[in-house]
């Protein structure tokens, strides 16, 4: 069986001791006589799995008690929408930090519900860099304030929080859940959409402090309501089961085998490591991001031509390093170097780079 080194932004890799488990697990999941994908899920075995699910996250993420866990559907580009309504309900206004497209995005989406506020962006350079916050610009009695933490395609993250005082910080932390420690409690909304270091596609997990449920607009259609899900243990509908099973297998090997997200965070900063050393090296490539916001997660790099990029592309997945090319917007190069990624993958990556560079230079 031969495997590649995949560095798609998403739908990502995933670890190959999870996919094996859930290979052995697929035609009987524990004695059961069916697979997880075809089970009830108001059977009492996928009881178990969505609650082992959210207590090894709440455990990982030392989660305060005073917040909800949700597995919902609809990607994080639902929580755009999601957000506002059920958030926008005081002042109806929002601040919002534009640093790419999905923040950009959340921004746009919440301006049809009420007042969004651009505090900042780094549009103007192609957002390469996180912009720098001054308090005295955010709106004072504004109901949240949102950025997107981990920017996938742009490769930029935030290293500091901007200081919203009594405002609900909610970040998109879709592509660096798990990567590293995290101090919840400093945050109102958490969501992420799974399918970069979570899991598969179709699950979305929201964690939100408890006191921000129950105030949606009026209008707000029942699906899109916090309280809906959380009332219901994110079963008012039929959740996306196997998607919640293959979290769980993801947080169970996050836990017991790398050993928690401090053990994570180093492995991910030795990987994140070896490629930008080589970059800052490099006479043929180079990153695109300002050094001070460089993503552990997501690395975009260029040659500087077009022609040369798409033959690296072209020769990279030759080589069985697949899904290396840039976003559509941005062109180049992105490597994105996620949980499962292991260190070996970046290490042959990068000695890929340098026999191309040493063959083309």
């Amino acid at each position: 069986m031969k495997r590649v080194y995949n560095f798609s932004a998403g739908p990502s890799m995933l670890p190959e001791p999870v996919l094996r488990r859930a290979a052995d697990e697929m035609l009987d999941y524990k004695g059961s006589g069916q697979s997880v994908m075809e089970m009830s899920h108001r059977s009492k075995n996928f009881e178990d799995i969505i609650c082992s699910a959210e207590s090894l996250l709440r455990e990982m993420m030392q989660i305060p008690d005073n917040y909800k866990v949700l597995f919902l559907q609809g990607g994080a580009s639902t929580q755009f929408a999601m957000v506002p309504l059920n958030l926008m309900n005081g002042s109806n206004k929002a601040d919002f930090v534009l640093t790419g497209q999905w923040a950009t995005k959340a921004y746009k989406e919440a301006a049809r519900y009420g007042d969004a506020h651009v505090v900042a962006s780094s549009k103007d350079k192609t957002f390469t860099y996180i912009p720098k916050l001054d308090p005295s610009t955010f709106t004072k009695d504004a109901d949240y304030f949102h950025i997107c933490m981990n920017n996938t395609i742009y490769g930029t993250v935030y290293h500091e929080l901007p200081q919203t005082g009594n405002v609900p910080l909610v970040a998109d932390i879709s592509s660096c859940a798990l990567s590293q420690p995290m101090d919840v409690s400093k945050f109102g909304v958490l969501y992420a959409g799974a399918q970069k270091n979570m899991g598969p596609a179709g699950l979305t997990v929201v964690i939100i402090r408890e006191d921000l449920i129950g105030h949606a607009m009026e209008k707000t259609p029942t699906m899109l309501n916090y309280k809906t899900h959380a009332d219901n243990g994110s079963m008012f509908n039929t959740p996306p089961c196997y998607a919640i099973y293959i979290c769980g297998l993801v947080l169970d090997w996050l836990k017991n085998t790398v050993g928690g997200l401090g053990e994570m965070k180093k492995i991910n900063d030795k990987k994140a490591g070896i490629l930008y050393n080589f970059l800052d090296s490099s006479k043929l490539f180079h990153g695109t991001v300002v050094k001070e916001d460089r993503s552990i997660m997501n690395i975009p790099f260029v040659t500087g031509n077009k022609e040369m990029d798409a033959k690296f592309i072209a020769a990279a997945a030759e080589n069985g390093f697949v899904n290396i090319k840039g976003h559509r917007t941005v062109g180049g190069m992105r490597a994105s170097i996620y949980n499962a990624m292991p260190v070996e993958g970046v290490e042959k990556l990068v000695g890929f780079m340098k026999k191309f560079e040493k063959e083309n230079g």
